[in-house]
């Protein structure tokens, strides 16, 4: 993670930002901090999540839509971008023509871990997120094997840990029953689907 070196900049500032080169970048306290791009591996745990939670909205008819790497501000002039969140239609229509950043807390964000994002996962985000009252945090963490569901109570996270075939409890998706190792290895299965498996080495 780097901090780039501007000036102060202003969460509208931040909304029309663009050095032209395609970076991403979060806004922390007012500086920009440039988010390294994700591995292929980041990308197809967070794929599988998407697809898994937009199946079972389907199936429940919920007016919700899952979004991956949209922005949610957490704070004055502080701004994060997210792996995966779930809003409601409202709050999609709301942004339909302006930047993909949401200003009210999304239904349920999940977060990837990478090696580079332990610290900002585990605990920036997660303050940031339970002062915007996101109900629901899960960190999907494949560098250890586990997913950790964040659920807020009185304004603070009550974490439980899943691991191994435990299945996930959410308080979202309350029907899903989908075991951990099916999240942690979504790699595999995503490999397997797509027959790309043959001469990959673990």
């Amino acid at each position: 993670m780097v901090t780039i070196p501007v000036t102060s900049i202003t969460f509208e500032e931040y909304l029309i930002y663009d050095d032209g080169n395609g970076s991403h970048y979060e806004l922390v306290d007012g500086k920009l901090e440039l988010i390294n791009p994700p591995t292929i591996e980041h990308f197809l745990i967070a794929k599988f999540i998407e697809q898994l939670l937009d199946r079972e909205i389907k199936r429940c008819s919920s007016p919700w839509l899952s979004f991956r790497e949209s922005g949610v501000r957490t704070g004055r002039n502080k701004s994060r971008l997210t792996d995966l969140c779930v809003v409601t239609v409202e709050q999609a229509r709301e942004l339909l023509n302006a930047s993909a950043v949401f200003q009210s807390s999304p239904l349920l964000i999940v977060e990837v871990v990478s090696p580079e994002s332990v610290k900002r996962d585990y605990r920036h985000k997660r303050s940031e997120y339970a002062a915007l009252e996101v109900p629901e945090y899960w960190i999907v963490d494949p560098l250890e094997g586990k997913i950790s569901v964040l659920l807020l109570e009185d304004g603070f996270y009550e974490e439980t840990v899943f691991t191994a075939n435990q299945q996930i409890v959410s308080r979202t998706f309350p029907e899903l029953a989908i075991p951990t190792a099916h999240f942690v290895n979504a790699v595999d299965q995503i490999f397997t689907a797509a027959n790309l498996n043959q001469g990959r080495r673990d």
